[in-house]
Formats: C-alpha cells, structure tokens, sequence
C-alpha cells in the first residue's frame, strides 16, 4: 500500500506501515487524515470497506472478508431519554455487529492491512470481544490467529474464542502489560497484531461516526458518548466526525465524551485532577470488565484530544452500571459477566431490529488512488465550536440532540 503513519504524540511521520507504536516517543499511530466524497445510495451487499471507500488505503476492499459487520442500527430511546430531560436520546446498536461487537469494523481493516502486508498470522490482546473478533475474522480469511489473554480470564469468556480455532496464550498480568508483550512478539514473531489501537483498527472504528452522520441525514448529535478503555475506539470516532467535517459533509463536530467505571477510570482521573499524562490506575475493579483497563495505551491521545477540544470525561459508579442494566438499558452490559438468556439484565439478539439503517446519500464523485485527499499530519485539534459551509444541503435538527453510543454486547465479553 505505501502508506505513511502519523505519531498522535510527537506528530512525526513514520514511513513503516507496519509498525504499531511511534519508535521516537512511543505514541500510538494512525493514518493520515483523509478527504473523501458523499456516499452513493446504499447497494444492497455493499460491504462496510466498499461504502467508505474513499477513506481507506485498501487497493482491494476484499468483500470476501466480510462477515456482515456495519451498518448497525441507530435506536431511539425515549423512555431513558425521557426521564434524563433530554429531548432526543439515541443508541448506536453495535451489539448487532457479527460478533456483537463494535471491534468487527477495526478486525476487518486490520485483516485487510495484514494480507496486503504479506502477513501470514494475526493476533491480538483481549479481554475476550476483540479475540472473539479477531479470531472470526482469523478463520474467514485462513490466517493462524494468536491470542494472548490475561491467566485468570473466566472460562465462559474462552469458549467464544476458542470455538474459531484460535491459538490462545495464557499471560500472567493485567492488560497494559499484555499490550506490550504483544509488541515484543509482533517484531519477534512476524505477527500482525490487531490490538485496541493499532492504526488500521482505529481506522474501522471511524465508520461508525460516518455511520452515525448518514443515519441522522448529515447532521449531528450535540454529544456522543463513548466508553473508553484502550482508548483507540474513541480517537476512530472522533477522527471519523472530522473527516466528514472537513469533507464537507456535516457542517460541525459533535463534543464527544469518554465514560469509564469508577473502579478503572484513570483518564477521568488525570483529567479531573489536570494530571498532563494517563498513570496506571492501581486495583482496578469493575463490573464492566470490557472496559477494566488500568493502562489504556491511547489513555494521554484520549485525554489530549477532550482537553483541546472542550469535550468531557465522566467516570459512572458500580451502582449506576447496574441499576441502568435493571432499568432498561442494555449497552451497560459492556464488559459485565455472561448471563443467560432470559435471565434479568440480559437482552438477546433477537430483540432488535437486524435491518440496515436507512442511508443518504448523493453521487460519489472520483477518488484518488489512497482513498482520497490526505490533509497531512493531524496535529489541528477539533476545536469545541467548529463550523463551516458544508457543500451539501445540512438541515439542522429542531431540538437539541443527545447521542449515546451504545455497544450493546448483550453481557458478553
């Protein structure tokens, strides 16, 4: 492919694509940031790389990857949003995903990347969604899959993994400590792994804010409100809003904010005490165990990103996380334990619709040969007022909109 990445730290270019952190100041990469067109009408099999073509590297989208991942539904909640006063409350539906996770969109660029790379075996750090993911999507496309997880990992969270035919790997610690090991044996192994925040996962995550800006007919939410717990999820979907921003496509950014368990939050933590950096938060413990990460390693990149743009950081206690679940509100269930079907607290699949959202859209224009235009590196932050004429025709919304971005996991993890 030829692609360059960028340090979210130091703001160097890094001509080696396969790496994964910056080799100056350790800071996580990405990818240049883009320019893209307005997507065409939806086409019925269109897969998620091919709609956003204009915003991937890929000299291939590779449809015979997919497993169905995108394209999940925007739900309206007006019990919840009702009794929280606010006027429009929705839930990005990721549990509707192929295995009901949001890490699917990021596993199937970080495959695609592997393969045109020459990689041969992925793998990656888990607390069980993204290895049930990778190790899918392993499977599909005929690569070993290595995945490391933490010794004391609960036993209902290996059968979903294991059932691909993954190669799992019981390592002694935390998370934070998995991460890097994984960065030894990604140089020592010539493995491709496709962590939380390695470059092309981020890029997959940026779909679902393109997602959300079609499903709202190119307008946004006043806030989007994601969990963090790697951290390289909320850089995709705040990444994804600006480049639609600046394609001309949406007419400002949405304020985002990054929601972590008082057991394990240290980004609020350094955030409400004006720390300038994301230190290990010690004893981490949590019902949301998705999320149970004391060493996010895009923490200081979430942390930069809500200061310079006048987002927020919040932490929701134990008793919050379960209350919401007994009252109604399945996307707590990220990260909580496996619970059977039918039981309190649990939503099955079914009981959402699985239709595609209804997408708009106008003629796609000529693209160049990398997806688009690359802007350059993207130390410009976002700005908390951003606006500008957009080059297509935004209604904005008659009330003010709340936008909850759900994962919806249905208490697997």
């Amino acid at each position: 492919m030829g692609v360059s990445l960028v340090c979210t730290g130091c703001g160097e270019q890094v001509d080696d694509e396969k790496a994964l952190r910056c080799p100056g100041c350790d800071g996580p990469l990405e990818l240049p940031e883009v320019v893209g067109s307005r997507p065409g009408p939806w086409v019925p099999g269109e897969t998620l790389i091919e709609r956003y073509k204009d915003f991937f590297p890929f000299a291939n989208g590779r449809a015979d990857l997919s497993l169905g991942e995108g394209f999940t539904p925007l739900v309206k909640l007006d019990g919840i949003g009702k009794r929280l006063g606010l006027s429009v409350l929705w839930g990005k539906n990721e549990g509707a995903n192929p295995t009901w996770s949001f890490k699917d969109r990021g596993t199937l660029a970080g495959v695609i990347h592997a393969l045109e790379s020459g990689y041969s075996r992925i793998g990656t750090v888990s607390t069980g969604n993204m290895a049930a993911s990778v190790a899918a999507y392993g499977a599909k496309a005929g690569l070993e899959t290595v995945i490391l997880v933490g010794r004391g990992l609960p036993r209902e969270k290996l059968g979903p993994i294991a059932m691909y035919g993954a190669r799992l790997i019981k390592v002694d610690g935390d998370y934070g400590r998995l991460y890097y090991e994984s960065l030894r044996l990604a140089k020592d192994r010539n493995i491709a792994f496709i962590n939380s925040d390695a470059p092309f996962r981020v890029a997959g995550s940026r779909t679902i804010a393109y997602e959300i800006c079609e499903q709202l007919n190119f307008t946004v939410p006043d806030w989007v409100l994601i969990p963090v717990s790697a951290g390289g999820n909320f850089r995709g979907i705040a990444r994804g809003f600006r480049e639609f921003f600046l394609s001309g496509l949406i007419d400002k950014v949405p304020r985002l904010m990054a929601v972590q368990a008082d057991g394990c939050s240290p980004v609020v933590r350094a955030f409400e005490e004006g720390s300038p950096k994301v230190d290990r938060f010690d004893s981490p413990h949590t019902v949301a165990h998705a999320i149970e990460n004391p060493f996010p390693p895009s923490g200081n990149e979430v942390l930069r990103l809500v200061r310079e743009n006048g987002w927020s950081c919040r932490a929701v206690s134990e008793d919050s996380i379960l209350e919401a679940c007994l009252g109604g509100l399945p996307g707590c269930l990220e990260g909580c334990r496996q619970r059977r079907p039918g039981r309190v607290g649990s939503v099955r699949s079914t009981s959402v619709d699985r239709e595609r959202p209804q997408i708009h859209g106008g003629v796609r224009t000529a693209r160049s040969d990398l997806g688009g235009k690359h802007t350059g590196k993207p130390r410009e932050r976002f700005g908390p007022t951003v606006t500008r004429s957009a080059r297509t025709e935004i209604t904005p919304p008659s009330s003010p909109i709340v936008l909850l971005y759900l994962p919806f996991t249905y208490g697997r993890t």
